[in-house]
Order: C-alpha cells, then sequence, then structure tokens
C-alpha cells in the first residue's frame, strides 16, 4: 500500500478489494491463497477489528464462509479462478439457501495462464451458480463494487461473485476512499431448516426463489449506473467490461460504449438501447463470448469473437489489432518497444530444498506425477523430472491409475506433492492408494511453508494468518493414520542418503511415503550462509554441477584445456546448500571462506 494522499491511495487491485471489504464492514476473511488471489487476504488482516484465516482448501474455505454468514457475519472468501471448481460443491447449494450476513466471493481469473493450468472464464460459472457477477475494470472499480457486493448480497438474499483478473489484481491504479463502517459480526446462528436444510422436498422451492431471485436481479442490473452507457457516435459502438474497456476506449475514444461491470445479470435493457442507437455493435471482452451470447440470446445484432481472439489476454495491441480486423482501425499502431527483457525461464530457486530429492527420481528413472507448486518447474530443463501436473492433489490419484492399469512396469511409480498441496488435496488419494494396495511411492516435499504464492501459513506452520500460535499439523502422524507401514523421512540436502531411502521405499511391497524435509530457503525469511566458489584450475568441465539447474550456477566464460566450459557460483544467490559440492566429482566447490583462508 502507498501512502495516502487526503482520501487517496494508489493501489493494487487485490488491496483495493481489501479496502472495499472494510469500508463495508465485513468482519471475517477466509481464503486458500492462489494467484492472483493471495495478496486480498493479508492486506484485510492488517485492518483492525477483523478477523481473517487460510483454510486448507478452497472448498473448506467457501464452508467455513458460509457458517460465518449463517450467523449474521459479512463474510469474503478470496480464492484464484481453479479454486472456484474446488469450492462448487458447497457454493452451489448456497445459493439456494441464501445468505444471512453479506457474502462475497472474489474469483481471480488469469487470462494468459501467468501461473495456473488453464484459462477459464468464471464469469461462466456465476451464472452457472445463478449467483451475480461484478467485473471491475480498474482498482477503484474493484473497491467500489466490493463494497456493493455486500450490500447486494443481503438485499437479495445472494451470494456475490467478484470477478477480477490478474491485470487488475496486480496493477496499481488511484483509489477515492471511504468511512468505514463498524464490522458485522453476527450474534449467533438462527436456525431455519426450510432455508438451511437442503433436502429434496426444501430445496425444490429454495430453487424456484434463486429463479425469480435472478430476474429480479435483472431489473436491478438495469438500473445499477455501473453498467453505464456512453453514448456518442452513432456508427460504431462498443459494448465490453474489466480491463478490455480501458484499451479499447483508448483506442476509439469517439465510439458509443456499455461499460458493463455486471455481466450477470445481464443489462438486457441498457444492451438494446445501444445496438437500437448505433449503426454497428462489436463486443470486446477476454476469454469466452460471454457477453456476445447474452447479447444473441436477445437477438441482438453484435459482433465479437469473429474479431477478438477467445484465448490470451488482452492488451492494447491484441485490441487494436481486432479493431482493425473489424474495419475499425485504419492502421493498427505500431507495437510499443520497451527496455528489452532479459529471458529468464522459470527455474526452482537457488537453496531450493526441492532439487535434491529431484536429482534422485532422476537417478531411479521414476514416472513422477506431479502437483501443484514450486516443485512444478522441475518438469523443465534440466531437471525434466516430473511428467504429469493436472491439479491440486492429482499426483497421487493419477498414480493409483497408472500402477493398476499399467502391463509393463519398467518404470517406479512415483507420486510427488507439496506439504501444502498434501494438506488440501492428497490425503484422501494416499487413503485410496493405501486402501487399494498400491505399489507405488508418495514422496511429500515438505518445505514447511505455502510457498509458490507467498510464503503463507498452512497447517503444519503452527501459526495462522492473524500472527497466532495454533497447533502444527504433523505430516507423519496424518501418514501413519492413514495406515502407511512403510515412511522415511529425508533431509534432501543430503543427497547420497535421499537417493538411498528413496530406492528403498520403492522396493517396498505396498504404498511407501518419503516426506523429503527441508525449509523453504526464502521463506518465512530468506537463508544466507558462507556462499561457495569454483576453483577454476580445479573444474574439469564435467557439468554435474550445470544438471542440479540451479540459478546461482553458470558458465564462467572460461574453458579448460579440453575446452569445455568452467563453472561459477553468484555469491550473492548461493545460500550453502552444498548439492552441488555433492555431485561434484573432483572437488572443485568449497565454501568462499575457505579459499579466503587459503589466499591468505
Amino acid at each position: 500500500m502507498s501512502e495516502k494522499q487526503e482520501n487517496r491511495l494508489l493501489l493494487y487491485g487485490n488491496d483495493a478489494i481489501a479496502h472495499g471489504a472494510r469500508e463495508a464492514g465485513c468482519y471475517f476473511a477466509v481464503a486458500y491463497p492462489g494467484t492472483p488471489s493471495s495478496e486480498i487476504l493479508p492486506a484485510f488482516a492488517q485492518f483492525p477489528g477483523v478477523f481473517a484465516k487460510w483454510s486448507p482448501n478452497e472448498k473448506v474455505a467457501v464452508e467455513v464462509g458460509i457458517g460465518s454468514s449463517l450467523t449474521g457475519t459479512r463474510t469474503l472468501v478470496t480464492m484464484k479462478h481453479v479454486g472456484v471448481n474446488v469450492a462448487m460443491d458447497p457454493l452451489m447449494t448456497f445459493t439456494y439457501s441464501g445468505v444471512r450476513g453479506g457474502f462475497v466471493l472474489v474469483s481471480a481469473d488469469d487470462p494468459e495462464m501467468h501461473s495456473s493450468q488453464n484459462e477459464q472464464d468464471n464469469r461462466c460459472i456465476a451464472k452457472f451458480a445463478k449467483m451475480p457477477v461484478f467485473d471491475p475494470s480498474n482498482s477503484q472499480d474493484a473497491h467500489d463494487f466490493t463494497k456493493i457486493a455486500f450490500e447486494l448480497s443481503e438485499q437479495f438474499n445472494t451470494p456475490v461473485m467478484l470477478r477480477e483478473t490478474t491485470r487488475i489484481a496486480h496493477a496499481q491504479t488511484m483509489v477515492t476512499l471511504g468511512e468505514w463502517e463498524e464490522p458485522v459480526q453476527g450474534e449467533h446462528f438462527v436456525r431455519d431448516t426450510s432455508r438451511f436444510v437442503m433436502m429434496p422436498n426444501f430445496a425444490r422451492p429454495r430453487h424456484a426463489f434463486a429463479e425469480q431471485r435472478s430476474l429480479d436481479l435483472q431489473d436491478w442490473s438495469n438500473e445499477w449506473d455501473g453498467n453505464r452507457l456512453e453514448l456518442k457516435s452513432k456508427k460504431i459502438g462498443i459494448i465490453t467490461s474489466g480491463i478490455a474497456y480501458n484499451y479499447v476506449r483508448e483506442l476509439l475514444p469517439d465510439a458509443s460504449y456499455l461499460k458493463i461491470g455486471m455481466p450477470w445479470p445481464f443489462p438486457d435493457k441498457k444492451a438494446k438501447e445501444i445496438c437500437d442507437y448505433c449503426d454497428r455493435v462489436l463486443i470486446v471482452e477476454e476469454l469466452e463470448p460471454f457477453l456476445e451470447e447474452e447479447a444473441k440470446i436477445l437477438g441482438l445484432p453484435v459482433e465479437g469473437k469473429k474479431f477478438v481472439p477467445r484465448e490470451g489476454e488482452l492488451n492494447l495491441d491484441r485490441v487494436a489489432a481486432s479493431l482493425a480486423k473489424a474495419g475499425l482501425l485504419d492502421e493498427v499502431p505500431e507495437a510499443r518497444e520497451g527496455a528489452p527483457v532479459i529471458p529468464r525461464p522459470p527455474v526452482l530457486c537457488a537453496g531450493c530444498p526441492h532439487r535434491g530429492i529431484y536429482m534422485a527420481l532422476k537417478k531411479v528413472n521414476a514416472d513422477v506425477y506431479g502437483d501443484i507448486g514450486c516443485y512444478t518447474l522441475a518438469a523443465l530443463p534440466p531437471l525434466e523430472t516430473l511428467h504429469t501436473c493436472f491439479c491440486m492433489g492429482a499426483s497421487i490419484g493419477n498414480t493409483i491409475g497408472t500402477s493398476l492399469t499399467e502391463s509393463d512396469h519398467k518404470r517406479p511409480q512415483v507420486a510427488v506433492i507439496g506439504d501444502g498441496t498434501f494438506y488440501h488435496s492428497g490425503i484422501t488419494g494416499l487413503l485410496d492408494a493405501v486402501t487399494s494396495g498400491v505399489n507405488m511411492t508418495v514422496v511429500i516435499v515438505d518445505n514447511s511453508i505455502t510457498a509458490m504464492t507467498g510464503g503463507q501459513e498452512n497447517p503444519g506452520t503452527g501459526t495462522d494468518l492473524m500472527g497466532n500460535t495454533v497447533p502444527a499439523v504433523k505430516l507423519e502422524e496424518i501418514v501413519t493414520a492413514l495406515g502407511v507401514k512403510k515412511l522415511t523421512v529425508s533431509d534432501t540436502y543430503d543427497f547420497d542418503t535421499t537417493l538411498a531411502q528413496l530406492r528403498e521405499a520403492i522396493e517396498y511391497e505396498g504404498t511407501s511415503v518419503v516426506i523429503a524435509r527441508r525449509p523453504c530457503a526464502l521463506f518465512p525469511k530468506k537463508k544466507k550462509t558462507n556462499p561457495f566458489v569454483v576453483l577454476e584450475d580445479v573444474c574439469n568441465g564435467c557439468g554435474a554441477c550445470f544438471r542440479i539447474g540451479c540459478p546461482a550456477i553458470a558458465d564462467s566464460g572460461k574453458r579448460t584445456g579440453k575446452g569445455l566450459a568452467i563453472a561459477e557460483i553468484d555469491p550473492a544467490a548461493c545460500t550453502g546448500c552444498e548439492l552441488c559440492v555433492q555431485v561434484c566429482p573432483v572437488d572443485a566447490i568449497i565454501p568462499q571462506g575457505k579459499r579466503e583462508e587459503v589466499n591468505a
């Protein structure tokens, strides 16, 4: 958050949502961290008089949020777009029963897949679930729409989705702030069996209620000034929403616009008005043709995805190309070239504790079924030791399936899952493996933090988001309780021992578990020990240290007598993990301090 100027702040979209929730009197916030949503809860937790927490997964977060709402408490639940998939079971029914305290669900979508495995558009999920959805275009919208969402939730007795995208979440614009309301915390749960016990006899009338509510919300959508008509030119009209509004508005300043802040229920009357006013109407939106389909259902003469790409993140250049294709720009502005960007392929960090176990997995030539986390990066060169990745918790289920159906068991079958992901959705998979009697190995890479999304707490860290000391759940106790008989805990910085333990686990008949444990090199604070250096006169250029994929190790540009590359280590990046020392066959890597002693 930046320095406040009167009642204005330059805020990221995520911080703006946190401010909007606090101003709306939200007391309780719960989430599972996922980029690009992860910063919302830490920002909200800084405000006085509120409570925020992480849950083990998104389904639990929504269920906890529902419980909070049932007491009359205003509640915020946040997650990334694929997290909503995990939360759909309770969410689909909650839209029938309705809320007591206002309930706002933030879905942070990720066009271009900057940090995600797909590009789904959760406006579609909101419509499917029969819940209204807001689509902000900047941080001010994100702030304002959050406040309105809480009011709408209680007015219409519905959960509400605020759907942001990566570009909104992680870009800064000025925000005018308002006054804080007293946090709305309910006193107690009020029993109402016909609303909150969703048996068939009670659910049927609630479905009818939800359908009528959608019609009422559409009337509200047509009246709300966040769905804004900007009528100028009669030749061309643009229907747009979200970040796309900013791009097309810059390129076609004289066109007429329907800026949609609430895509569903769709503001049909305003859409008809711009179509009646303009000779031609184009819809510019990211990802799915959501607005386009809603307009075409009404029989409106609009165009959209025949010109605007359906995949990827929109930017000024892509929108300009789309408008030129539609004949609305005479020429496409030249692409803007900024400062040259040095290519930086994603790799595990220097000193990452996951590197050692992947070196061992490569050594045993295992088929490695992967999961979501930092360790997914091992799929890339030079490690190339992760062979599938679908969703949180999928690694164990995938390995069960291949182990039970593969007729030619030439290679070990290994699932790799992080500690946070195991708490999220790996426990039931491991239970299935044990009760199915599957010969497979599960490697839980335990770095004692939820690292890839920014170092958030998880059930094993012993602290919560509010800084309280809480019970730390032990992986060993869970694994043993699930019936695993072969359990090993390894130190991934000790490569030879880790390799021996992995081989022993693979040879075991049944389901075995290796907990590969070392704290993250960056969280809660970056580890800095005496770095290592390469003795140039000893290095034989074999490249063994290059193959571990440490970003602190690079080609020095110097060559051995045989023309092979001599390595060098960046002392600013090296964390002193010693893995390179252990793989070097000629002892050419020593602590920096030791070389300085020799030189002295």
